[in-house]
């Protein structure tokens, strides 16, 4: 897309969404284009949290579908919209909620701790949800007897442990593009830049977290380089937040690490091409015909709520 036609679309969305009172929230993982005509950046849980609290007829998420279902679970009075319905998350998708019951039938006694990227079924039958920013604060304040299972990320669930002493049962799912940094790569750009912070995302693996200096969600990971008096950084997680890092502190410099199998050292390719799906055209399009619309059996809603609520008062 060229500045030109960049430029009327952004001028269009604008002007549709005065006309029609919405309100467009975009995760930090999508394109910065995107993320230039939201009114509301951030995480997911975040935006949703931000959506009960803004006066708007249409709510348009940016972001993948669990997105998209949370926000309507919590703001079921409202038309929720999102631009791409395929836009997924190898996450949520690695936990099905008929192999969740399943699992949850062959270990009667456990409690389900789930984090927020699932689907509204899986949380339809879990006890409490967590974000990355609150897992360890929820799961410190639950018995410490309480046999749990903890899904649908291993490589979190695992950090979680090491750092509150559980030994909670894991779920094998994983986010596609946190699993795969190169960790011959990190050690490669730590030679190069000694000194240099590592900061990475809990949903990275193991290895590679034992070669950072700070670990933390999206939004912990941005607020500590704005705060830090540092000027580079090593980054792993999605690319996507090296915009709005930019935008927060563009005297500073940051170095994204690769993939694995990837040629060269500090290419930003460790991109979700699922939020990569949200384009500014389909949000014009979604925002005229007001389509596709999020939809959340009721059902589905009022077990789902349960287990978010009970978070957000554990937060």
């Amino acid at each position: 897309m060229d500045l030109k036609d960049k430029k009327e679309y952004i001028d269009k969305i604008r002007n549709l969404a005065r006309e029609k009172n919405a309100v467009i929230f975009a995760h930090y993982y999508t394109r910065p284009e995107i993320q230039e005509i939201a009114d509301f950046i951030g995480d997911s849980l975040a935006l949703a949290q931000q959506a009960t609290r803004v006066q708007a007829d249409i709510l348009i998420m940016c972001g993948v579908h669990f997105m998209g279902e949370t926000m309507k679970i919590l703001c079921p009075d409202k038309k929720v919209l999102i631009p791409d319905m395929s836009a997924g998350c190898s996450l949520a998708d690695s936990c099905k909620a008929q192999d969740l019951a399943a699992f949850k039938a062959q270990h009667p006694d456990h409690m389900v701790v789930s984090y927020v990227n699932t689907s509204a079924d899986v949380k339809a039958l879990t006890d409490v949800v967590v974000t990355s920013s609150n897992a360890k604060k929820i799961v410190d304040q639950l018995p410490k007897d309480a046999k749990i299972i903890f899904g649908p990320d291993h490589n979190l669930g695992s950090y979680i442990n090491s750092v509150t002493g559980r030994h909670m049962l894991l779920w094998n799912g994983a986010c596609h593009v946190h699993s795969r940094f190169s960790l011959e790569a990190l050690l490669q750009l730590k030679q190069q830049n000694p000194g240099v912070e590592v900061l990475a995302h809990p949903e990275c693996k193991a290895p590679i977290l034992a070669q950072s200096d700070v670990i933390g969600s999206t939004k912990a990971l941005l607020e500590h380089t704005i705060k830090s008096s540092a000027k580079r950084f090593i980054i792993a997680t999605e690319s996507g937040i090296l915009f709005e890092m930019q935008r927060a502190c563009p005297d500073k410099e940051f170095i994204p690490v690769p993939p694995e199998l990837t040629e060269g050292v500090g290419c930003s390719c460790n991109e979700c091409e699922y939020m990569r799906i949200n384009t500014l055209e389909k949000v014009y399009n979604c925002l005229l015909n007001e389509t596709p619309e999020m939809v959340v059996p009721k059902e589905t809603a009022e077990k789902a709520i349960s287990s978010i609520q009970r978070m957000l008062e554990m937060s």
